[in-house]
């Protein structure tokens, strides 16, 4: 794309001067239809070192409300950040609807360096370039619109650039030494970015390379190019998204009429004995897992009263308090639903060597938000595959991810609730809202088979605890994690 590109002829000063008028109003204009028609908006500058990115994204802001826009500035990930996914960084800045993120370098950046510096081999980097399509997709696919620039310039004008900068006292500082080796090996630098742009360039989300070496020129074709898009992307917001197939490979699972739950009981003192025991190995385990540096994920998911908060308990007594959170999910706040509805999942994800615990999760897209109306069709027909993206990427990172469906029948469910009701010290357990989806048993049934079926993967699959007797699933909840993290700190 570099080698052989076509850059448009630059026009006059006058005429770059007149058109860089009526863009800004142009803009100016447009910046309150993103806001009405929630839109979220993401512009990605990459490019050379000193090519004039951070300057740039200055310029087009001042046509921008302030509240209306965030600048990330993607420098040198933190060791915080290498201890989460590669993505994580990227995803916790995108905006909410109706706002814009500029941001100054990122996955392009963080990518090319890592292979030129060899600590990304072509194994990889082929894994990071299927990360970076899923991400840059699933955004699309759920309404934002992504805007990628690469700026351009000459290796003799980068060393001069550099040179200027480095000049100064003032600005010597913004001189890396990656921006140096750039410019001292500027012909394998082209090779990578131009295999990075063809590797990652969409319909959706396609490269735009910007001639940079006269900087009104550059600030030009991003605001013309950007305003294009905006007026695309409105005109296109109410169509749906094509429905992809599953690319994963799915473990066969029962539905769930199918699981038998009768006999599925354990005695009291042979419960405490098993109890005391796995908790003591967990705890072990736990410490392993901290050494190794190995992050889990644990999803709890089942029916209202089926013990998944005494489940979760019996799982955190065993562990060190510093090395988990639990998170209970419960219906997104405003600001949590203005974004990708992944995102709220994705702040919450466990440093290496840590534990996240979901009380309830992504999950809600396909069971509650479907039933009641919260998303549309659309939207959760195409979740099942961007759930097993995201657990994709998880495990690609090094996760062990459980997923626990806690299984109870409709009379043991009735009894639970009745017991609460009547119960002073556990009515606050019990709501309207559980009542009403009582009523929906049969309809939450069969998303819940249909979840199951579709996104029990060979790395994140479901297990089902039959819980009519909680003492039954909280010890088989334990022998799955205490097996499961035994062959993966063994091998």
């Amino acid at each position: 794309m570099l080698r052989n590109m076509n850059l448009p002829e630059r026009p006059s000063k006058e005429e770059i001067k007149e058109r860089l008028k009526k863009a800004g109003e142009e803009l100016f204009a447009l910046q309150m239809e993103i806001k009405n028609h929630k839109v979220p908006v993401c512009v990605l500058i990459e490019g050379w070192g000193a090519a004039g990115k951070g300057s740039l994204i200055g310029k087009i802001i001042k046509y921008i409300d302030p509240r209306f826009f965030n600048v990330a500035v993607v420098s040198a990930p933190t060791q915080e950040e290498l201890r989460k996914p590669f993505l994580y960084r990227y995803f916790i800045q995108i905006p909410e609807a109706g706002r814009f993120t500029f941001f100054d370098g990122g996955w392009m950046e963080q990518t090319v360096k890592e292979r030129a510096e060899g600590s990304l081999d072509k194994k990889a980097y082929k894994l990071r370039i299927e990360s970076v399509k899923r991400f840059e997709r699933q955004l699309t696919d759920n309404g934002y619109l992504l805007v990628k620039y690469f700026f351009q310039i000459t290796e003799k004008e980068q060393k001069k650039r550099l040179e200027g900068l480095y000049s100064q006292e003032d600005t010597q500082w913004r001189i890396s030494e990656y921006d140096k080796w750039q410019n001292e090996n500027y012909d394998k630098c082209t090779d990578y970015f131009e295999k990075f742009m063809n590797d990652t360039n969409t319909s959706s989300a396609p490269w735009y390379i910007v001639d940079a070496q006269e900087k009104k020129w550059a600030q030009l074709q991003v605001m013309e190019t950007l305003i294009q898009q905006i007026k695309v992307a409105l005109q296109n917001q109410s169509l749906a998204v094509p429905i992809l197939q599953n690319p994963f490979e799915l473990k066969k699972m029962p539905l769930l009429n199918e699981i038998p739950l009768e006999g599925k009981e354990i005695p009291e003192d042979e419960y405490k004995e098993e109890l005391k025991k796995l908790q003591k190995e967990l705890g072990e385990l736990h410490n392993r897992l901290y050494r190794k540096k190995v992050p889990v994920v644990i999803v709890y998911e089942g029916w209202d009263a089926a013990g998944k908060g005494g489940n979760i308990k019996r799982i955190t007594e065993a562990l060190d308090p510093r090395g988990y959170e639990v998170h209970p999910i419960a219906s997104p706040q405003p600001y949590e639903k203005a974004r990708h509805y992944l995102w709220r999942f994705w702040t919450r994800l466990p440093k290496t060597g840590h534990i996240a615990i979901f009380d309830r999760s992504w999950y809600g897209r396909v069971m509650v938000e479907r039933l009641e109306g919260f998303c549309s069709e659309n939207d959760w027909k195409r979740a099942y595959n961007e759930m097993n993206e995201f657990e994709k990427e998880l495990s690609d990172w090094g996760a062990v991810i459980f997923k626990f469906w806690v299984q109870i029948d409709k009379d043991t469910q009735l009894e639970r609730f009745t017991l609460r009701q009547n119960t002073p010290e556990k009515r606050w357990k019990i709501t309207d809202e559980d009542w009403r989806n009582r009523e929906k048993w049969d309809a939450y049934e069969e998303a819940v088979n249909e979840m199951i079926q579709k996104t029990s993967t060979t790395y994140a699959p479901w297990y089902v605890l039959e819980s009519v007797d909680k003492k039954y699933a909280r010890i088989k909840a334990l022998k799955i994690v205490i097996k499961t993290l035994k062959k993966v700190l063994d091998d």
